[in-house]
């Protein structure tokens, strides 16, 4: 509170200058408020009127707000100070890719209940998981939410929506052995060869495995530390790289080094240090992507793509080879299903199961935040197991019915 030249307290915002003259100061809402009268009584009349103004020219300017404006205010004040900066870009693309495009032009008063749930209807019709339209109306919401406390509506149009479960997501792909060994057996020669190895023995992201650096090896106590992760976005068409924090708390653990870990590290450093004597000065590893344990064979990153790219030409490879043996053996050629990286970490976490580890144990090599996500896989390895154990019951019927009729036979 501020006071007259006698001291008497005057109320907020107003004092009395040296000059005699009584001055009102505010900030309604970002607008300035600076007044003077030398008559107080009028003074605090015009005071009470301006800061009223501002408060009713602001309300006007929100009343005008659309969807896509408040979100890019949200997101700037509530989202980007406490997420990840590689989660920015990404973030932003689903809104916009979805409500944004759809009713980012409307203005926030003006989005009913009807208009949220019309742009769900319309995900499902083209196809989109059930997961995705959860979290795109999730962000939605949360972000109409801080329209409604912020006094822009009254009422969050996002609740009660009905978004259809029956949309699922494609199911998780995991590995047999015998896809594995194939997979394996046909990247003997292939420049990636041991990092595909680590994979399918350590069940790490593909992010993890880019930003692994030589450091992280600890070759006395035998196991990999995860620290941080390699992530490569498009911003406005420019590639960008980065190393980050891994995904979550969970995600810095260590991994012993499991069957031949430790062979294969051995195998890929060895690699490695031909290719950059051999490449010189052309090694393109340096800066914060130096000493990366896996690179290019020119000794860049290897990003998610990269992977995904090296990945398909194997499966392509493995079918190639698949049609010629089954032309030559009169048959249907057996498909290998497509694969992309998480799936080899998917089958980690089966082999793991498969093994009978402990899945407090398996929760903690493969770094997941929540227990639920080690037990849906826990569930898919029971499932075939069952069914596996259950095939076996067509074998069992057949000897007891032979011996049956050896018996009968006996008798007669």
């Amino acid at each position: 509170m501020g006071k007259d030249l006698k001291g008497k307290e005057l109320g907020t915002g107003l004092r009395q200058r040296k000059d005699g003259r009584y001055e009102a100061r505010a900030k309604i809402n970002g607008i300035d408020i600076n007044l003077y009268d030398v008559d107080l009584k009028k003074l605090k009349i015009l005071f009470e009127k301006a800061k009223e103004e501002a408060r009713n020219n602001i309300d006007m300017k929100r009343q005008k707000i659309t969807l896509n404006e408040w979100f890019e205010e949200w997101f700037a004040n509530y989202k980007i100070p406490n997420i990840k900066e590689t989660s920015v870009f990404p973030m932003r693309s689903k809104y916009y890719n979805t409500f944004g495009k759809a009713i980012g032009n409307m203005k926030v008063t003006d989005i009913r209940n009807l208009d949220i749930q019309r742009v769900i209807n319309d995900m499902n019709k083209q196809g989109r998981a059930s997961s995705s339209m959860r979290d795109a109306l999730g962000r939605v919401r949360e972000c109409l939410e801080s329209a409604k406390n912020n006094r822009i509506i009254d009422i969050n149009p996002c609740f009660e929506i009905n978004v259809p479960w029956e949309n699922k997501t494609a199911e998780r792909r995991f590995l047999s052995m015998a896809e594995q060994t194939r997979f394996l057996q046909e990247v003997e020669h292939n420049w990636y060869k041991e990092m595909f190895y680590i994979m399918f023995l350590t069940g790490m992201r593909i992010g993890e495995v880019g930003g692994l650096k030589w450091e992280d090896i600890d070759w006395n106590k035998k196991c990999i530390n995860i620290q941080r992760s390699l992530s490569c976005q498009y911003e406005n068409g420019v590639k960008t790289m980065r190393l980050t924090k891994p995904k979550t708390h969970n995600s810095y653990r260590s991994i012993p080094f499991m069957a031949e870990t430790e062979e294969i590290l051995l195998s890929q450093k060895e690699k490695q240090n031909r290719q950059k004597k051999a490449y010189g000065n052309r090694w393109r590893s340096s800066g914060e992507f130096d000493n990366l344990v896996f690179t290019t064979s020119l000794g860049s990153p290897v990003i998610r793509n990269v992977a995904e790219k090296e990945i398909k030409k194997v499966v392509k490879a493995i079918n190639f080879q698949e049609a010629i043996e089954a032309v030559k053996e009169n048959r249907e050629p057996i498909e290998f299903k497509d694969l992309y990286p998480h799936a080899i970490r998917h089958t980690f976490c089966s082999r793991c199961f498969e093994k009978g580890m402990d899945a407090k144990v398996v929760q903690m090599l493969m770094g997941h935040q929540h227990y639920s996500t080690t037990i849906d896989i826990y569930t898919h390895v029971t499932e075939t197991k069952f069914e596996e154990e259950i095939a076996k019951f067509g074998s069992v019927s057949e000897k007891q019915k032979v011996q049956k009729n050896k018996n009968s036979t006996q008798c007669a």
